[in-house]
């Protein structure tokens, strides 16, 4: 729980009045451009950087104390790997430091690293690295776990094997706060979405919610369609129209009969109806409209 969390880095303000939640069984995903506040929030978090005010809470603990630290599991975009160690190696050592703990090896074969490899961990690949620290964030079988981008590097395989990997602990009843680019990655997995820019919150809820699945579909082609003559061969009170040049919104409840209806009066048209989907905003639009609204 992060209640007004604000954290100042001299004159300038990189998180500001921040309050969110991540609950047990859900993966809630932490999203905006880069700058805009979402690392420093998640090292607050970790307990490795202060709050300047505010209140943060992880499992009813203060970050950074030994209540919390054998409670949750890390893993950061950058750093969490000892070079010149090989992976088994790593893992057994950090495993010294809770009092329990999952199986090294095992983690590593759930995470597809061989644990017999001889490899040191500097001369893996990006994707194995990323592999690594997942499975070491896994180690103490934490309660809460923080991911950092965790699918970077990896090759598609590795990307599904991991996202599993992931979901599995969150049906279990683990409480997950992920940060990415990979908007695919939360469309598959997150429960909640939080959207951060200019280091305040500028949209929250499901999926669904922020992209307007439930009253809404969107599709691009050429721009200055018929836009009278594409409703009127919808049901009534369906509305279209063009917030973007070859970017259209058909406002209405979505459904198979109207998105059929959509693409076949578009090849009347002798039109290319692309990216049809349901929702009114793709994540990546949201994300990119936050990072270009004046802070």
């Amino acid at each position: 729980m992060i209640e007004d969390l604000v954290v100042r880095y001299g004159d300038v303000v990189a998180v500001d009045c921040v309050s969110m939640t991540a609950n047990a069984s859900q993966v809630t995903a932490l999203l905006g451009p880069n700058g805009a506040g979402k690392t420093t929030t998640v090292e607050v978090a970790c307990g490795l950087r202060a709050a300047t005010s505010g209140t943060v809470r992880l499992l009813g603990a203060a970050p950074g104390t030994l209540a919390v630290a054998e409670r949750i599991g890390v893993m950061l975009q950058q750093g969490g790997l000892y070079p010149t160690a090989r992976p088994l190696e790593w893992l057994r050592y950090l495993a010294r430091l809770y009092p329990s703990h999952a199986d090294p090896a095992e983690l590593l074969d759930l995470v597809g690293i061989d644990p017999s490899t001889r490899t040191t961990t500097r001369r893996l690949s990006g994707g194995e690295q990323q592999r690594v620290k997942l499975a070491a964030a896994l180690l103490p079988n934490p309660q809460f776990l923080i991911l950092d981008e965790p699918t970077a590097g990896l090759d598609p395989l590795a990307r599904r094997n991991l996202l599993d990997a992931i979901a599995q602990r969150r049906d279990a009843g683990m409480s997950i706060l992920l940060t990415t680019h990979q908007l695919s990655d939360v469309e598959t997995l997150a429960d909640r979405v939080i959207v951060i820019a200019g280091g305040r919150i500028v949209a929250e809820g499901t999926v669904a919610d922020l992209i307007g699945a439930n009253d809404a579909m969107s599709f691009t082609g050429p721009p200055r369609l018929d836009l009278i003559g594409l409703a009127a061969c919808l049901p009534n009170a369906f509305r279209v129209e063009e917030p973007r040049p070859g970017s259209y919104i058909v406002h209405g409840p979505p459904s198979p009969q109207v998105m059929a209806a959509i693409t076949a009066w578009c090849a009347q048209q002798g039109v290319m109806a692309t990216d049809l989907a349901v929702g009114c905003r793709t994540l990546e639009q949201i994300v990119i409209d936050a990072g270009s609204e004046p802070s």
